[in-house]
């Protein structure tokens, strides 16, 4: 059954002019034409990206993308690509008759000309998946006063970094930092080394969020575990990513969290190098479930739900509902959470109770999470 009521709360935002932009798909005069400028590390990412494009193409346009074209998708392939939590409230994502726009940038200097070029595509919608986005996304929003747009993982921010609004700009952004908790304390409770890492991006606020809630996971669980932290400066290098995920792997680490793009994706063919060397290791991922990689070697994943983000905007704006404003989504409202835990591991049934519990207590209030790292020598700290 089709959901009445919102998936999730939204806000929306606006887009820029084009050059050296790669157009997939283009906009169809039938249907109305919702366009997506995505993130650097493009379609194929198995994370972010991936997931803002289930929302508007599989679900939203009802179709898949393939080299030959978009070919229409079955409702059991719909259903089949929801996250496990998702299938379980019963949601159907019925498509919205629209027809999918996507640009792809080579360079983040793209991201302003591509959401320009949405704007003069007259696309009903824009979206832009990424905070390296925000700047574009206000610029051209201010450009085309008319358009709503859609940002998802940044606010505005003005010239002092304070937070700002524009009636036609949505902006989503995801408290990271419950959901690591969960991946950290998970860790916690998996190690046998009692040493834990975590392969970082870029050294930003946003990922600082991702280490702050691992570390306090990791201390919840299992205080007197080692957290290893090391960031790669970047969201786009797969190589580099799996080099420090196997310098992180020679320290003894023995579970590791891969939050870094790209590059957590060379951290996950680390892991899985090594296990199939014969090493009890593992990993787990961030945004989108990445077992389909390394089915032996993924632990789990904190998944960013930003397929249903994207599905519900375009759906209020196909109702004539979709508003511009600021939304934070967390697991009481849905908006994350961790992938099913399909390794086994003494002691796991025990251990998913008291991350349950904890995942409990987070949704209540009785437990918050904080979002800036523990200082050196504190639990969850590295030594």
């Amino acid at each position: 059954m089709h959901p009445r009521r919102r998936i999730l709360p939204l806000v929306v935002c606006l887009l820029a002019v084009a050059t050296g932009c790669k157009k997939e798909a283009p906009a169809a005069p039938s249907k109305p034409a919702i366009g997506l400028v995505l993130g650097l590390g493009g379609r194929g990412d198995h994370a972010f990206n991936d997931s803002a494009l289930r929302g508007l193409e599989l679900w939203a346009g009802g179709v898949k993308y393939e080299k030959a074209g978009y070919q229409d998708t079955t409702a059991s392939e719909r259903k089949d690509s929801l996250a496990p939590d998702v299938a379980a409230r019963g949601w159907e994502m019925i498509p919205l008759g629209i027809t999918p726009v996507v640009l792809q940038s080579r360079v983040a200097e793209d991201y302003e000309p591509n959401l320009q070029l949405l704007a003069e595509q007259r696309v009903s919608l824009a979206m832009g998946v990424g905070f390296m986005l925000e700047n574009a996304v206000e610029t051209v929003a201010r450009r085309n006063p008319s358009l709503p747009f859609l940002l998802v993982d940044s606010p505005l921010l003005d010239a002092q970094g304070r937070v700002i609004t524009l009636p036609n700009v949505r902006t989503v952004v995801f408290r990271e930092e419950e959901g690591c908790f969960l991946a950290g304390a998970l860790a916690g409770l998996v190690t046998k080394t009692g040493r834990v890492g975590m392969v970082g991006g870029m050294k930003i606020p946003l990922v600082q969020r991702y280490e702050a809630g691992f570390r306090a996971g990791v201390a919840a669980t299992n205080p007197n575990a080692t957290v290893l932290v090391n960031y790669t400066g970047s969201f786009t290098d797969f190589a580099l990513g799996k080099q420090v995920g196997q310098d992180l792997l020679l320290k003894n680490t023995d579970v590791l969290f891969a939050a870094a793009g790209v590059d957590g994706l060379g951290a996950i063919q680390a892991v899985k190098e090594a296990r199939e060397a014969g090493k009890t290791v593992s990993v787990i991922g961030v945004d989108s479930d990445p077992s389909h990689l390394a089915p032996e070697a993924v632990l789990s994943a904190v998944v960013k739900h930003v397929d249903l983000v994207v599905y519900e905007a375009i759906r209020e704006q196909r109702q004539g509902r979709f508003q511009g404003g600021n939304v934070s989504l967390g697991l009481k409202e849905g908006g994350m959470g961790l992938a099913p835990v399909r390794l086994d591991f003494p002691g796991k049934d025990e251990a998913l109770r008291k991350v349950e519990a904890l995942n409990a207590r987070i949704i209540s209030g009785e437990l918050k999470v904080p979002t800036q790292p523990a200082p050196s020598g504190t639990a969850g700290a590295n030594p």
